[in-house]
């Protein structure tokens, strides 16, 4: 199994780190000298840094760089999967149906973007629901700003039973089996962090990412569409005990806290 869908390149090395350090800033040394532990130059590492300040993706001072941007607005809602706080669910469920004129494919891509980010499924063209038991802070502001600019809302419920409705939306039986195998790994990660494996810190970055970029797309489904033990919560405590196990083999690494986030 790939744990990540592409692979780690300098950029995304950065945003990684960074997104896990709170304030989200680093010195460009520490930065750089993280970089080359996944076989990133020096100086690739630097040119990362220099397109991504560009691109208005960091900010730089005095040789100190710190997240910005689109990118800024993911970690309170990345920090929120950790710890998701759900509403009580009393069958209802929230539809948002895209109105107005014809849209661009620009458009079009940007509000599937945010309404997967708002953890939303695409029941046909320019019709998306879930139920109604997220609050607001589940999603980025950004991923809002472009839905409510594009959708009208609806609240109701299906005629039908909700929980294959549910499965058929987001697919939870997939996104259990993954997060067990994550969990796996998770353990085995903080295991080899405890035993000081020359290579522990590298691979764990990359089980740590592959599970947070999982937990943004928990669907957070009421428990009533849910299988009996589901693996959410057992996936976040093995988090939680990695991220304190790894964050301890950093200050001796970087001096600071970071915590692998994607």
């Amino acid at each position: 199994m790939d744990l990540l869908e592409r692979p780690l390149n300098a950029r995304s090395v950065i945003g990684s780190l960074l997104l896990g350090v709170h304030p989200p800033r680093l010195p460009g040394a520490r930065i750089v000298a993280w970089c080359t532990r996944f076989g990133i130059a020096e100086g690739t590492a630097r040119v990362a840094l220099s397109r991504m300040v560009d691109r208005g993706e960091l900010t730089a001072d005095r040789g100190v760089y710190e997240l910005a941007g689109r990118v800024r607005t993911l970690q309170s809602a990345q920090d929120w999967s950790l710890e998701p706080e759900l509403r009580p669910w009393h069958g209802q469920w929230r539809f948002g149906v895209v109105t107005g004129a014809a849209r661009s494919a620009e458009a079009r891509s940007a509000l599937r973007g945010a309404m997967r980010r708002a953890r939303h499924g695409e029941l046909r063209e320019g019709v998306w629901a879930r139920p109604d038991n997220l609050p607001v802070a589940s999603a980025p502001a950004e991923s809002w700003a472009i839905v409510d600019e594009q959708c009208s809302w609806w609240t109701g419920a299906p005629d039908d039973d909700d929980a294959p409705l549910a499965a058929a939306l987001f697919e939870p039986t997939a996104w259990a089996q993954r997060a067990r195998v994550l969990h796996d790994k998770l353990e085995a990660a903080t295991a080899d962090l405890d035993s000081g494996r020359d290579d522990a810190l590298a691979t764990g970055f990359v089980v740590g990412a592959a599970t947070l970029q999982h937990a943004r797309r928990d669907p957070l489904l009421p428990p009533e569409l849910l299988a009996a033990r589901w693996p959410g919560t057992d996936l976040r405590n093995a988090y939680g005990r990695f991220q304190k196990t790894f964050a301890a083999a950093m200050r001796d690494t970087l001096g600071s806290t970071p915590l692998p986030r994607r």
